[in-house]
Parts: structure tokens; C-alpha cells; sequence
């Protein structure tokens, strides 16, 4: 996001574009796109957390160019703000502006939540949750939704809608309890829709090889002289790395667990081999080929997904592998960030293995995207620069974040082709809906800006005059690098829908750095709160609490008179809390951690069921209390084992509440704090030229967006037209 923060991972980039040619999956990315008279109506292009005082910013400095895709779509309108959902995370904010309407009323109040209809233990993700509710008892899809996406109008209206990769339009049905509360058709269907890709099974791993491992085999410089690969030094290759194994079955993804194995049919075992291809009369290894054991080296071209045996170089960019035969279409990709020439030290990172969902209703879709752009790029990966995953403790922080970016830069591109490939498969879409990951991902990982935050977490005394300043700046290039790439995507974009096409570029949220993990449970139960009978939802600084109840919660236990008790009490707790260190506590507003604290309404007419009052803040499936931390402070990033901050006592996982996060940027805030605004550009034909409006609302995006096609919104949209924006 996926982590509760963002869902789909926090990642980062590396990569141009604007080169004469680059490589994604088995496929060629030609600089130069034919632009046929294929013009979409209104293209959406969505940049996940890019700030638009960064984009001005970066415009005015030259770090994003003069011609580039965002500073054409400023030179028609441009918001000064742009007020986006509450609260400000990735898929509330998408769900709002997909469907015109505030999360209360489209009942999707979090990245990661729960159904009140299920037992508290479980969560629900916002990407896959019942758009405008659903009925309580029974258990159902709703008679009367409180929200609907703009694309059932348009497409009842005789649109043609197109989504590439948008939050919602992924054809799943979505179930609670194993019921179907809410079927795929009319809601999440398209025209033409790429589900958002899933994790295929296998973490990313690195693996530190040397020279003791390789040796001399006939058989693989047989295999790579016949792929025509030749090599100035003896062709050395290394007996099998890793084992795992995949299944042929639709659903199923790839394993590296031996408990698992027995149920899984494609065994894969991979070897590396070294090649020299520098004719300079030194032993100079600066090729490796990663190829399965029984396959061995693949010879001629494949048609994607397939992509043969991955050939990669020290630095990048990354070698795509695609797990033949397995169901879901599963690939990976590899990487070296150290290669010394005599083989002594190589650094090989296989990154995480991933697929596009094969939702039925979007299959023709789904396979003409893994058939002609190729199979599901890994995308930039928390776990590498945070060394969450296995295999990393040899690699330095340089080392993973130039991993981190090259994933960036290839997953940025995928998804440029994905937008593409969507935009010409369908030529005269009235709308095509399109959702670049990016620089989301940078942001959360690399927005080191604020003095409060220890440039090394593992040690807090890294504030302030302490920080790494070498690292600060890296990270500084590392933000540039992504809105780099992401005005790249919106370049191609735009010169592939044509002159004709309205272009609107969104952002969900906007960023803010932290420098404080919270621990809620700890806060919670350090006051007394009876934590047995609660959930607790965290995403990045958002909460939903969640009382189990008796009646509405599947086997819940809590009964009214408690159930109001505990109310109160965790509210109490909640607007009370502050933060008492002083090194700290100077981003606080009076100094209290909470800015926003909901609670349900404990009695409303027509409720049943103790639990199930609803108000313009609480929707059906919103926590029983509701709160959103200040700036500075988040739920996410807290490490393992734990760090204190400095000036704090030593750290107890059963007590410690602040502690110094594991990373850096945070959204979810309250949307109306500046940081959180989001962007929100728009040229085209039915826009006005060099034209700036004061503020606009996210929600606002989608009835403005029906305005021009000339369709009338559904009853529930919350949001009206900028007509102020219009020609």
C-alpha cells in the first residue's frame, strides 16, 4: 500500500520517460506515441499525495520542467486549494471524488475499518468496501444506497467510461460475513477497468552472494551463446538461490513456506550466472542472468505476460521475471545494487511478487493489460529502506533506496502504459479515469523536512543540528525524482488522449512530515479503558474505535448501558491527551495530540439496535468514536523493538505511548490543515485558459466532470460544478 497508512504500500521512484526506449516487462516503450483520433472526452489523472505547493514550487525551480505535463494542464485552471475528504487518506479521498459525496455518506471512512456487521476482530479496506453502505439486518446489499459512482450515470446515460486502476472500479464483489452486500454490477464495473494490483505471495528478499558459489557449467554457457549472450571471462553460474513454488490454479499466487508447498504445483528454482560483456582484456563480471533451474535460459522473444530469463546490470534498471504458468499471472523482478567484477560481492534483491485481480467481470480487460503491457510491476517497497523484509541487513541505506526508486521508476511507467494502453483500446471514451501511485509513495518514505525528525530511527538523538545532512538532501532528490516521474506519466497521458481531451490532474491528500508514532491501545488502556471490549482502526493519523456490541457486531458481547459508558470514556480520554514533551509538543494546537474527536450518537429515533445511530460525521460503518491526530503524530511507523524519543523514558511496549517512528510523511489529517490540500489542475477545450479559482472541494470533481459531459448527477452527489472553472 498495502500498512494501515496507505493500503497500497508507501513507495518511491527513478526513472525517464523521455528516454529513446524503456523496458517494461517484455514490452517497448517507445518514446513517440501514435495519437489516432482516439480522443477521450475528459481524462481524470489522480497523483497520489502530490502537494500543489510542491508542484508551483518545483515548476518555479526548474525541478519539474517548463514543458512538462504538469506545468501545461497549470497554464488552464489551477485551485489555489482544494479540500479533500475526511479523512484525508487514499481511499476515502478516491471513493469521494469517484462518487461526488462526503465519506459519511459514502460510507467508506477509512483506508482500513470495520464492517459493524462483523466480528470485531476483522478489518475491511477501503479499496473494497460497500460504496454508499449496506443493510444491517439481514445482512444485504442496500434498497437505497447513500452514494454511487459518476460512472453508473454516465454509463446509464450511454457514456463510455474507462478506469485504469482507480479505487472502486475493480469489478469485485464485496462481501461481509461471506454475504454479498454489495454485487459488481452497476457499481464498480467499467467499460474498461484495471483492478489495482494485489501482493502475489513472496515478500522482496535480498541475497548476498560471492565468488565461492559460482562456478563453471557447459550446459548454461551452451544455453546463453544460443540466446546469443557471450561473455569475455568463463560463463560461472551458482546452483540454485531460492526455492519456491507457485500454483496453476486461478486464484492461487506462489509460496516460499515449506508448509504450504504440498498444495502448490510450480516448483521454481533459481540460478544465477555471470557474464562479462567488456571487451577489455580484464576479468570484469558486470552481468547477471536469474533463470529457473529446469527452464534454464530461455531463447527468443516471449509475448508478454512472459518475459524468459531476467538479465540485469549493477544500478538498474531492474530484470522483470514472470512466473510461468502460474494462475494468477504472477511475476517479480530482480535487482543488484553491488556487483564487484572478480564476483567477491554481489547484492541481489528479488523484489515482492504481484498480479492485476481476475475479477470476473473485468477479465477481457485484465488479460488484454497482462497480454500487451505485460504482468503486475512490483511497486516501490516500504519494507526495503525500512529492512522490514528478510535478507537486507548487509545492504546499506543507499543501496535500498536506489532499489526503492528503481522500483518507483519502472511501476511509474506500468502504469503510464496501463493508462495508454486503456486510452487506446478505447478510442472516443468519454471518460477515462486514471490513478498514478506516485509520489505518494516518495512522500511517505522520504519527507525528512521537519527538525523533530531523527534522520537515523534507531536513534533519537538524531534531531535537529544531529540530523544526517547528507541524507536529508538524498531524500530532498528522492521527492524531486517522483514528482519527476509523475509528470512524466502526465505527459504521456495527455499526448496520447490528443489536443481535444479535457485533462483534470487531482490529488487525493496532500503531505505532512511526522515525527511521533502513537500508540493508541497503549493511550487507551493506560487510562483505564477496557481494551477486551474494543477494536481499534488505525490509518496513518485516523481512528475508528469500535465498541462490540451486542446485536450489531456478530457475536458481540457489550450491552447498551456499557456500551454508552465506554463511549464517553474513550471520547474523555481522547480530547484530554497531550503530549508532555516539550522537544515535541510545538506542533500541537494547545498542545492537546487529538484536533478532531467524534463520537456517535448514543440515541437517535428509529434505531433498534444500540450502536447504529448515524450523523453528519458518523457513517453506518464508521468507529463508535472517531479522531484524527494533529500534524506531527501518527499511528503508523512504530518500530520493533520500539524507540523512545529523546527526552522520553525508556521505551515499554506495554506503556509507550510516542515513540520515534520508522519513517517520515504522513496524511489523514484533518482535511482542512493546509498541508492536507490537495491539487487540482484542469485544461482542455471546456476550461478556461490561465485561469486561478481560490478553492474547489474534491468532491466537487465529479459533478463538474458530469457537467461536461451534459449528465445530470445522481441525487446523492454532495459536491456542484465549478462552473467558475468552465468556458
Amino acid at each position: 500500500m498495502p500498512a494501515s497508512t496507505n493500503t497500497f504500500l508507501r513507495f518511491l521512484s527513478a526513472a525517464s520517460l523521455a528516454t529513446p526506449l524503456v523496458a517494461v516487462g517484455s514490452t517497448v516503450l517507445a518514446d513517440d506515441v501514435q495519437t489516432t483520433a482516439i480522443s477521450p472526452k475528459v481524462v481524470l489523472i489522480s497523483l497520489d499525495g502530490a502537494k500543489p505547493d510542491f508542484i508551483q514550487q518545483f515548476i518555479a525551480d526548474g525541478v519539474l520542467p517548463a514543458n512538462g505535463g504538469l506545468a501545461r494542464v497549470s497554464k488552464g485552471v489551477m485551485s489555489l486549494r482544494n479540500t479533500t475528504a475526511s479523512p484525508s487518506l487514499t481511499a476515502v479521498s478516491h471513493i469521494a471524488i469517484a462518487t461526488g459525496s462526503n465519506s459519511v455518506d459514502n460510507d467508506i471512512p477509512s483506508n482500513t475499518y470495520h464492517n459493524v456487521a462483523a466480528t470485531i476482530g476483522t478489518s475491511a479496506s477501503g479499496f473494497a468496501g460497500a460504496i454508499g453502505g449496506y443493510k444491517l439486518s439481514p445482512l444485504g446489499p442496500s434498497a437505497a444506497p447513500t452514494a454511487e459512482p459518476l460512472w453508473v450515470k454516465l454509463r446509464q446515460a450511454g457514456k463510455k467510461v474507462v478506469a485504469a486502476t482507480w479505487p472502486g472500479a475493480d469489478g469485485a464483489d464485496i462481501k461481509i460475513n461471506n454475504v454479498t452486500v454489495q454485487a459488481a454490477t452497476p457499481t464498480r464495473v467499467v467499460d474498461y477497468t484495471v483492478p489495482f494490483g494485489a501482493f502475489g505471495g513472496l515478500s522482496a528478499t535480498g541475497f548476498v552472494l560471492n565468488g565461492g558459489q559460482f562456478s563453471a557449467d557447459a550446459s548454461v554457457t551452451t544455453q546463453l551463446n544460443a540466446a546469443g549472450h557471450f561473455s569475455f571471462s568463463p560463463i560461472l553460474a551458482t546452483a540454485p538461490f531460492e526455492t519456491f513454488t507457485c500454483s496453476s490454479l486461478a486464484t492461487a499466487t506462489c509460496s516460499s513456506n515449506s508448509s504450504t508447498t504440498a498444495t502448490f504445483d510450480l516448483k521454481y528454482e533459481m540460478r544465477v550466472a555471470a557474464l562479462d560483456t567488456t571487451d577489455d582484456g580484464h576479468v570484469n563480471y558486470d552481468t547477471l542472468v536469474i533463470f529457473e533451474k529446469t527452464q534454464g535460459v530461455t531463447v527468443g522473444h516471449k509475448k508478454a505476460p512472459s518475459t524468459g530469463s531476467a538479465y540485469v546490470k549493477l544500478g538498474g534498471p531492474n530484470a522483470p521475471f514472470y512466473f510461468e504458468g502460474s494462475g494468477s499471472k504472477v511475476g517479480a523482478a530482480y535487482f543488484v545494487t553491488a556487483l564487484s567484477p572478480d564476483l567477491s560481492n554481489i547484492h541481489l534483491i528479488r523484489y515482492g511478487s504481484s498480479f492485476i485481480p481476475r475479477n470476473t467481470p473485468v477479465l477481457a480487460s485484465v488479460d488484454d493489460i497482462n497480454n500487451n503491457v505485460g504482468f503486475w510491476r512490483p511497486q516501490a517497497d516500504f519494507r526495503l529502506p525500512e529492512r522490514l523484509s528478510a535478507g537486507f541487513g548487509n545492504f546499506s541505506d543507499v543501496e535500498l533506496e536506489a532499489a526503492f526508486e528503481d522500483m518507483v521508476e519502472t511501476f511509474v511507467v506500468y502504469q503510464t502504459r496501463v493508462a495508454e494502453r486503456a486510452i487506446m483500446q478505447n478510442p472516443g471514451a468519454d471518460l477515462v479515469m486514471v490513478y498514478i501511485e506516485q509520489p505518494d509513495g516518495s512522500e511517505h518514505q522520504f519527507l525528512l523536512t521537519d527538525p523533530r525528525q531523527a534522520s537515523n530511527p534507531t536513534d533519537p538523538t538524531t534531531t535537529g543540528a544531529n540530523q544526517d545532512a547528507a541524507k536529508v538532501a538524498r531524500y530532498r532528490d528522492h521527492i524531486h525524482f517522483a514528482y519527476q516521474q509523475a509528470d512524466k506519466a502526465v505527459s504521456r497521458i495527455m499526448r496520447t488522449a490528443g489536443p481535444n481531451a479535457n485533462v483534470i490532474v487531482v490529488s487525493d491528500h496532500g503531505f505532512a512530515p511526522f515525527h511521533t508514532a502513537v500508540s493508541l491501545f497503549n493511550l487507551l488502556k493506560n487510562a483505564g479503558v477496557d481494551t477486551t471490549k474494543i477494536g481499534i482502526r488505525t490509518s496513518g493519523p485516523a481512528a475508528n474505535i469500535y465498541v462490540n456490541v451486542q446485536g450489531r457486531e456478530q457475536n458481540g458481547t457489550v450491552d447498551a448501558a456499557t456500551y454508552n459508558s465506554l463511549v464517553t470514556q474513550i471520547t474523555g480520554v481522547l480530547k484530554a491527551a497531550t503530549d508532555p514533551n516539550p522537544a515535541f509538543n510545538g506542533s500541537l494546537d494547545r498542545k492537546h495530540v487529538f484536533t478532531t474527536v467524534y463520537s456517535r450518537p448514543l440515541t437517535c429515533s428509529g434505531a433498534s439496535i444500540v450502536g447504529t445511530c448515524t450523523s453528519d460525521r458518523i457513517a453506518q460503518d464508521t468507529g463508535d468514536v472517531f479522531a484524527l491526530m494533529d500534524v506531527g503524530y501518527n499511528f503508523d511507523g512504530i518500530q520493533s523493538p520500539g524507540v523512545a524519543r529523546q527526552g522520553d523514558a525508556p521505551f515499554s511496549s506495554s506503556t509507550t505511548v510516542f515513540s520515534t517512528p520508522n519513517f517520515y510523511g504522513a496524511h489523514g489529517h484533518d482535511p482542512l490543515i493546509d498541508a492536507m490540500s490537495a491539487t487540482f489542475l484542469a485544461e482542455g477545450p471546456a476550461f478556461r485558459k490561465n485561469h486561478t479559482i481560490a478553492g474547489l472541494r474534491n468532491i466537487d470533481v465529479a459533478p463538474t466532470i458530469m457537467s461536461i459531459l451534459g449528465v445530470t448527477p445522481a441525487a446523492t452527489v454532495d459536491g456542484r460544478a465549478v462552473t467558475k472553472a468552465l468556458r
